[in-house]
């Protein structure tokens, strides 16, 4: 009896200590981690590229040559993603909707500043602002602050959101705002991103079906406008459809080569660093195609389990949503998985040549500071939310499942 009574003790000494959602926090975790090894493996080609681009045969050796350059500055924005991590953490939810129409405000005239003083880094995109000698990319802030920002105003007007003038025209303003800015920037992939985000939140929200479809109808015949008349878009879409054929062209080379990465890392891969696409043939192994980069080392077997981390992110993502204690958080919990889990398998059916090229990052893996950065304040937030909800830690379900069964969902269509 006293054996039991002290493990009874220890199991509500760590209902205690986790108060947030600990599967959902070594998720992350576990794809920081993951990220910073493949960074590792893969990046030492960039990395004497950028470090000694003028060295006829570079070594790593040569002390003109740091093969490490790109692992050196991703722990350095690891390192401030985690500062901002643990702050974004300990400031409370209020906060947060507080300042999210100034958040909304701010990044809508950054975006404005980036079509007029924007660099493209040698990208079609162009996306970037130069501040301090360091690039910031405000497109991956802005889902964060549209996220806030409708979270926000969902919550206020839930009982306007079924009418077209008060309801669906201010929603459609209030993400054209946005979402148009990023698409002058040639940024479509982030404007996919955002465009499913409100969809989703204004759905959960407790949107006019009809009013929905009016709007996905309109955003579909945007796209393929845009599609049909944008050429380097164009030329994505076609690459993507004769990706099995050989081409020697830049919009169907990545694709086509991304294909032969996955292809040839087989069942258990070819080993870390032993990667060749990485080296001579696929172009941005380190960012947007750092999954087939990682499949080609790690094989099918292990890379199979990035697949299930950003699954188990979705699951506890809409758990934490569905189980929150106010319509704002349910509905920022909504925003930041959907953001997150989206953005992550559009990426990997880029790197799978199941759809054409977007530019997206692989969340919490990929190189880029911007990405890194807003991802880890946005699953701050996520984890704070989930302190407040009553189911969202697995390990503390037995102390309220007589709860569990008094309370209903909060997680509906209003």
């Amino acid at each position: 009896m006293l054996n039991i009574s002290k493990k009874t003790s220890r199991i509500f000494a760590m209902q205690r200590t986790f108060k947030f959602d600990p599967i959902l926090a070594l998720t992350i975790l576990f794809l920081l981690i993951f990220g910073l090894i493949m960074i590792t493996s893969i990046g030492v080609p960039k990395s004497i590229s950028l470090s000694a681009p003028g060295v006829l045969y570079p070594n790593c050796g040569d002390p003109d040559v740091d093969c490490y350059l790109l692992f050196k500055k991703h722990i350095f924005r690891l390192g401030v993603g985690l500062i901002a991590f643990f702050t974004a953490y300990k400031l409370p939810i209020k906060f947060w909707k507080k300042i999210s129409p100034l958040a909304y405000a701010g990044i809508a005239i950054l975006l404005l500043a980036v079509l007029i003083m924007g660099s493209s880094y040698s990208t079609i995109a162009t996306s970037w602002l130069t501040v301090f000698n360091t690039s910031l990319q405000p497109s991956e802030f802005a889902k964060l602050a549209i996220i806030l920002y409708l979270g926000h105003w969902f919550s206020k007007r839930q009982y306007d959101l079924q009418s077209f003038s008060d309801g669906f025209v201010p929603f459609a303003i209030i993400c054209g705002i946005i979402i148009g800015p990023v698409m002058l920037q040639n940024d479509y992939g982030s404007t996919f991103v955002l465009g499913l985000i409100c969809i989703t939140m204004f759905f959960v929200a407790g949107a006019n079906l009809k009013h929905l479809l009016l709007g996905i109808f309109v955003a579909m015949l945007g796209s393929i406008i845009i599609i049909t008349s944008v050429p380097h878009v164009r030329e994505r879409f076609e690459g993507f459809m004769s990706v099995d054929e050989e081409c020697l062209e830049d919009y169907c080379w990545q694709s086509q080569q991304a294909n032969i990465a996955v292809g040839s890392g087989g069942f258990f891969g070819k080993g870390l660093t032993q990667g060749v696409q990485k080296s001579y043939w696929l172009p941005q192994a380190s960012d947007d195609f750092i999954f087939a980069a990682s499949a080609e080392e790690l094989g099918f077997l292990r890379i199979i389990f990035i697949v299930a981390a950003y699954l188990l992110i979705a699951i506890r993502g809409y758990k934490i949503a569905n189980d929150a204690e106010s319509d704002f958080e349910k509905y920022v919990a909504v925003g930041i998985t959907t953001w997150i889990v989206f953005q992550a398998f559009v990426n990997i059916a880029v790197n799978t040549a199941l759809f054409p090229v977007t530019g997206i990052t692989l969340p919490f893996v990929s190189y880029g500071g911007s990405s890194l950065l807003s991802s880890l304040v946005a699953v701050a937030i996520l984890l704070n939310i989930s302190k407040g909800s009553k189911y969202a830690s697995s390990i503390n379900w037995r102390r309220d499942r007589r709860a569990r069964h008094t309370q209903h969902s909060r997680y509906r269509r209003a």
